[in-house]
């Protein structure tokens, strides 16, 4: 069976220059809402991958998400998101994209080409079969992951990726493959729009269900949350007073003590 590329397909809406804003902003709505249910469709292959991911973190091991373009960065979005959302150390999910840092603001050319810098890049991590790595890219086609996933399956590191074509080149390259078939977009080939946000909905349930089955909310409460704003120290409050029945001063005098919410109740509870 032949590769076909449904994200680079023609749009199902033309003449969009003569759209009006109104127009525009309805029909991207529309294409928009049939991005859940292609998610909903991968739940299976997403529940695999949360299932080998778990287990290895648990034992030390670490995350990894290498990407290109909007893949890449969207990875470090989540990546980045994990560490004052649960209070995990900031190397336990690590996002990589092509091109180094310098590209998640502007685009590095012909980094996505390089089949053997996704490997010199997490080498520099010191990976190792501890460790789990999930390759995005919303074709499946992107040689710097593949590539870099080529040399993971080679040293035995477990090995995931999203992408948003069926029987991608990189789904037949990891051993964890997602894929979310979201189909032609909005503007042709413009694949940061569906297969962005597909991306970003998996990464959101990948990251949020490990954290959950590593012990970090509880009830539905992030108690390991980093206090770094005025905003979620006032969160953690409420979240204290809410648990014991204290009063907010008792509350504050509690979380600035033992820095985080989990702390303080476990503080307040075992005195």
């Amino acid at each position: 069976m032949a590769f076909i590329k449904t994200t680079e397909q023609s749009s199902a809406f033309d003449h969009l220059e003569t759209m009006s804003v109104a127009e525009l902003l309805s029909n991207i709505n529309k294409e928009d809402q049939t991005v859940p249910l292609a998610v909903e469709k991968a739940l299976p292959q997403i529940e695999l991958l949360v299932n080998q991911i778990v287990p290895k973190l648990q034992k030390g091991g670490r995350l990894f998400y290498i990407g290109a373009g909007t893949s890449g960065r969207i990875g470090i979005l989540d990546a980045s998101e994990c560490p004052p959302t649960f209070g995990v150390p900031f190397d336990l999910v690590n996002g990589i994209i092509a091109g180094g840092d310098s590209a998640i603001r502007r685009a590095v050319e012909r980094a996505e080409d390089d089949t053997n810098q996704a490997w010199l890049d997490l080498d520099r991590h010191d990976i190792s079969d501890e460790d789990v790595v999930i390759g995005i890219a919303a074709s499946g086609t992107t040689p710097y992951v593949i590539g870099g996933l080529q040399k993971c399956n080679e040293n035995n590191i477990i090995t995931g990726s999203i992408s948003c074509n069926a029987d991608s080149p990189l789904s037949r390259t990891a051993q964890f493959p997602i894929e979310v078939i979201v189909g032609p977009e909005f503007v042709t080939g413009s694949s940061r729009m569906k297969a962005g946000t597909a991306q970003k909905l998996v990464l959101n349930m990948i990251s949020t269900a490990t954290m959950i089955r590593l012990g970090k909310v509880k009830g539905n409460k992030m108690v390991d949350m980093q206090l770094s704003n005025d905003k979620l120290v006032r969160r953690g409050i409420k979240m204290i007073m809410d648990e014991i029945g204290i009063t907010s001063a008792e509350a504050k005098g509690l979380l600035l003590q033992h820095g985080s919410v989990r702390n303080a109740v476990n503080a307040f509870l075992n005195k």
